[in-house]
Parts: structure tokens; C-alpha cells; sequence
């Protein structure tokens, strides 16, 4: 077999998507971050939306997206991405609207922006990268951290008589009227990655469609302030967040 051989199109397993430029990635390693950011790219090329498609990023390492895919971007204030999704979605009703939020910036302080953009059924997807732990900032405690989980800022493991219960958005959101599709995933396997693109893909389509507003959770490791390895971390998140946020399909419409 010669070489001209090898990289014909028909030969072609796999490449990088056109969406995803050459900047060198800078998340910890192991961090589900870049394999959600590909998915994302794959999907908008997929669907022939390269030049209509517009991604809110916020606040903390959710932010740094804009530097990987070469799309239309916005930067939100914390917590505040779906507002402005619903405002341009609402102007720009032919664009691809999505947020690319982390569990801090969209359970915390945008709780409220969360909750009514989904429950009045703006035509956008909010994808919600849930690592239980504020991963930016020092690793304290986020309002998804799970009970007797040890961050920087609860030491000694999350206490509800002090710090309440963990906050189940996904759960939240597929009881709102305004809700087309919840979904919770994960990208820890190739068997994961695939059904989150699936995931993906079927929020975008319902998006454009104006079938209402949509919310994919991924489940996901912060191994650097997990303090874990990247495959312990993933151990972990198996053993440990997927009986508390169960994966597959909360809502569908259809």
C-alpha cells in the first residue's frame, strides 16, 4: 500500500474538525473540557451551521472555548449566558444559539438566568459541564458537589446541615413547561462520547426547529482539584456522581 493510498478520503477514519483551530489546549490533563469542545465542533460542521452558529461563554474555565472553536462568540458576565442567548436567539432567530456553561457559573450564580430562560422555552441549548467542584478558582465547593465530598473550601467533606444538598439541575429542568429536551451524559468512554454527541446534536436540531429551550448535562472530572489522576478520576466520577446524576435522557418531547 503506498502512501497516496493510505490518505485517500475513502480511507479516512479520522480528523480533526474545521471548527477547531490550532491553538494549543491548555486544560489540565484529562480534563473533560476538549473532548466536549470537539463534539461540539463535529456537530456544528455536521449540520452545515459553521456560519450561523453563536457560543455565549461566561465565566471560569468554561470561558477559554472561544479560543478552540472558530465560531461567533459572546462573553457573558458569571452566570448570565442564557440571558444573553435568549436576547440574540430572540433577534437572530435563524442562528444556532448555544451556552457553554461550568456547574459554578450556571448553578450558582446564574441559578435564576438558568431556570427562567428554560422555563419560558427559549430556542437554545445550554450545555452544562457538571464536574461538582469549582475548577478555575481553587477547587471549593460548588452547589452540585456532592454530600461528604472533600473541596478546598469544605475540607472535610460536604455537611447538609451546613452546606444543604446537592443541586440536581437536570432534574430541575425537566420539570419546566418550557423545556423541549433534557438530557444528562457523560465523555469518560468512547461508548460515552458518542451518545454525548448524539445528545448534542438532537438539542441543536430541536433548537433550530423552535421546539423549545434544551439543556445537556455532561457529567464530568476535575482530576487537578479532585487531586486525583485523570483515570482515577474517572474511577471516581463512575463510582461516586453517576448513582447521585444518573445518565440518559430526563425529558423528551418527542
Amino acid at each position: 500500500m503506498t502512501k497516496e493510498d493510505i490518505i485517500k478520503p475513502e480511507n479516512l477514519v479520522y480528523k480533526k474538525p474545521t471548527l477547531m483551530n490550532d491553538n494549543p489546549m491548555h486544560y489540565c490533563p484529562g480534563c473533560s473540557h476538549g473532548v466536549v469542545h470537539k463534539l461540539i465542533a463535529e456537530v456544528i460542521e455536521e449540520m452545515g451551521m459553521e456560519d450561523k452558529a453563536i457560543g455565549i461563554s461566561p465565566v471560569g474555565c468554561a470561558v477559554f472555548i472561544y479560543n478552540y472553536l472558530d465560531i461567533d462568540w459572546q462573553e457573558a458576565a458569571h452566570g448570565r449566558a442564557p440571558a444573553l442567548a435568549s436576547a440574540i436567539k430572540r433577534l437572530w432567530p435563524g442562528r444556532l444559539v448555544f451556552t457553554y456553561q461550568g456547574d459554578g457559573d450556571l448553578a450558582c450564580i446564574g441559578t435564576a438566568e438558568t431556570i427562567h430562560a428554560l422555563n419560558r422555552g427559549e430556542n437554545i441549548t445550554i450545555i452544562f459541564i457538571n464536574n461538582a467542584i469549582y475548577g478555575m478558582t481553587g477547587g471549593q465547593m460548588a452547589p452540585t458537589t456532592l454530600v461528604g465530598m472533600k473541596t478546598s473550601t469544605c475540607p472535610y467533606g460536604r455537611d447538609v446541615h451546613l452546606h444543604g444538598y446537592p443541586l440536581k439541575i437536570a432534574d430541575i429542568a425537566a420539570q419546566l413547561e418550557g423545556t423541549a429536551y433534557v438530557t444528562r451524559q457523560s465523555v469518560q468512554s468512547v461508548p460515552a462520547i458518542r451518545k454525548a454527541k448524539k445528545a448534542i446534536r438532537k438539542a441543536f436540531a430541536n433548537s433550530m426547529a423552535g421546539k423549545g429551550s434544551n439543556l445537556v448535562e455532561i457529567v464530568s472530572t476535575c482530576n487537578s482539584g479532585w487531586k486525583m489522576s485523570p483515570a482515577a478520576a474517572n474511577k471516581w466520577m463512575e463510582e461516586h456522581m453517576f448513582p447521585f446524576y444518573p445518565l440518559g435522557d430526563l425529558k423528551d418531547k418527542e
